[in-house]
């Protein structure tokens, strides 16, 4: 998720009132712990990365909880992606999600196959330039200058009924015949960028061409009691409850066309200056609430780690937007890659994995223990 327009080459400020929040220093080598471990071809992660102490009770026979921690934008500008390669060598990161309309597209892909990230598909139809027929003539995808529409214009469009979705679809098999090109094989999995795909009507494509092109896993960003975390500010916290409408309605069409994801979401809440071992910690438990001891969820934490981007270069076509300029994604990437984090989640019985290892469930088939679908998809409560 970006926020923000575009960057302009001043410093965002530093400071706020996340009381772990982590601030950014220049010229700080960060993450030197293990490394995700490939073994039989599944990646496995320590719980304890970067040298963090197990509790005195460890090692877990169980976890309460099996963790994919997702980097979104890989691809976005080099800066970003080295950040983003340092988290997933220090075992904090698992995946990655690639843009693959970004500046540093075909660099991001080097960087995968050179370091074995598992790396899926973050479909882009709000920043920048398209990839597929539309860049080569009008569409209901852009502006008149050749760019989509943002993350709120494009939402607007949609809701309006000016988007066609014809051409939403054509767009979303070029991005995935792009990905092949630059990573010789299918996608671990497919989310949208800004969220895109579980906008109404977008859902459906989206879990049609995913059905055609044979991607199982994708992401529903829905995530519990975020209408409740009042850190947030009011147009963050609107939005985060806007996607968590538009994801409980996505549920149908991707149940129907057998897409598959994680038992719960994590990171509207933590995203950016936001995210802290606390906030993380928190998000977790909540998920937790109502399941029994002994029983194990799987979860996915949306991240956004990097170092910052320096205009001119990156984005995806207009140049990088405030947020990825700014210190939130340094901050992000030094709270994944300290052991304070990890030291919390190994006691909470959190344990790290890639996407492709977890046993992910279809609706149909429920939550461990005796939860139900419904129980991830109440509303969350409303914004005081």
């Amino acid at each position: 998720m970006v926020m923000g327009g575009r960057c302009r080459a001043t410093r965002g400020p530093v400071g706020g009132e996340n009381k772990d929040e982590v601030q950014p220093r220049q010229g700080v080598c960060v993450g030197a712990g293990p490394r995700a471990a490939s073994r039989g071809g599944a990646w496995t992660v320590q719980p304890n990365p970067l040298g963090a102490e197990p509790p005195a009770e460890a090692p877990m026979a169980r976890p309460r909880v099996r963790l994919v921690v997702t980097a979104d934008d890989f691809g976005y500008c080099p800066r970003r992606d080295e950040g983003i390669v340092e988290a997933f060598l220090a075992g904090a990161v698992t995946s990655v999600s690639l843009l693959v309309n970004g500046a540093a597209a075909e660099s991001a892909a080097e960087l995968a196959r050179r370091h074995h990230i598992p790396t899926g598909l973050h479909a882009n139809l709000s920043e920048g330039r398209p990839v597929g027929p539309a860049r080569h003539g009008t569409s209901s995808l852009l502006s008149p200058e050749g760019f989509f529409l943002g993350k709120m214009g494009f939402r607007e469009a949609v809701a309006a009924g000016d988007v066609d979705m014809p051409q939403v679809r054509e767009e979303l098999e070029a991005q995935l015949s792009r990905f092949r090109e630059l990573l010789g094989s299918d996608p671990t999995h497919v989310d949208g960028h800004q969220h895109v795909h579980v906008l109404p009507g977008v859902c459906q494509v989206f879990a049609e061409a995913l059905q055609v092109c044979g991607v199982r896993f994708t992401r529903l960003p829905l995530e519990r009691g975020v209408g409740g975390c009042t850190w947030l500010e009011a147009p963050a916290r609107a939005f985060a409850c806007a996607v968590e409408r538009d994801a409980r309605a996505a549920v149908g069409p991707f149940s129907r066309h057998g897409l598959r994801w994680t038992d719960a979401f994590v990171g509207l809440s933590t995203c950016g200056r936001h995210m802290s071992a606390h906030r993380v910690s928190g998000a977790l438990a909540r998920v937790l609430e109502g399941i029994p001891t002994g029983h194990t969820l799987t979860a996915e934490l949306m991240a956004h780690p990097g170092y910052p981007s320096v205009p001119p270069t990156g984005g995806c076509g207009e140049g990088p937007d405030a947020f990825s300029c700014s210190w939130e994604r340094l901050h992000e990437l030094r709270v994944l890659t300290t052991p304070t984090l990890w030291a919390r989640l190994a006691q909470d019985g959190v344990q790290l994995c890639a996407l492709l290892d977890l046993d992910s469930k279809r609706p149909g088939e429920g939550v461990p223990g005796e939860a139900t679908l419904e129980t991830f998809l109440e509303p969350s409560p409303p914004s005081p």
